[in-house]
């Protein structure tokens, strides 16, 4: 079973560490399991198959059949949009700013901080992914406004 595990980390492209916390388990557990010192508990498996929901678990537990759940497209895993690398939706009013800038309105704070009543992001798609250019202020107070 740990050449599988390995397997299901190697499709979702997470470390030890990583597939350890999105399993919510002990690092220690994963690294045992890896390591060959320990076998996978009835928990291990469960949360592996709870939150990799297109393992097959007969595959899982016996090796045998496909990894995969019948009906499960396998070039659709592990390609979740993270933080970093999700679309951007595009702005379809006509008239409207550039595709790649969007105003936004800040509120005013009372204080010493400078009055702003609207900045601009912009994205940028140099590099192969896309980027956000945010103004941030913050105030003497460690608030931080978009």
């Amino acid at each position: 079973m740990k050449e599988r595990i390995k397997k299901i980390m190697e499709i979702e492209q997470l470390t030890s560490t990583r597939f350890a916390d999105r399993l919510q388990i002990n690092r220690a557990v994963i690294s045992h399991i890896l390591n060959g010192r320990n076998n996978p508990s009835l928990e291990v498996v469960t949360r592996i198959l709870a939150e990799m929901e297109y393992i097959n678990p007969e595959w899982l537990l016996n090796g045998t059949g496909s990894i995969y759940k019948e009906g499960v497209d396998p070039d659709t895993i592990g390609n979740q949009p993270d933080l970093f690398h999700q679309n951007v939706p595009e702005q379809d009013k006509a008239g409207a700013q550039p595709e790649n800038e969007q105003e936004m309105g800040v509120k005013e704070q009372s204080g010493s901080m400078k009055n702003i009543e609207k900045e601009t992001i912009v994205t940028s798609d140099e590099g192969g992914g896309t980027h956000f250019f945010i103004p941030l202020v913050i105030s003497e107070n460690y608030d931080v406004l978009l």
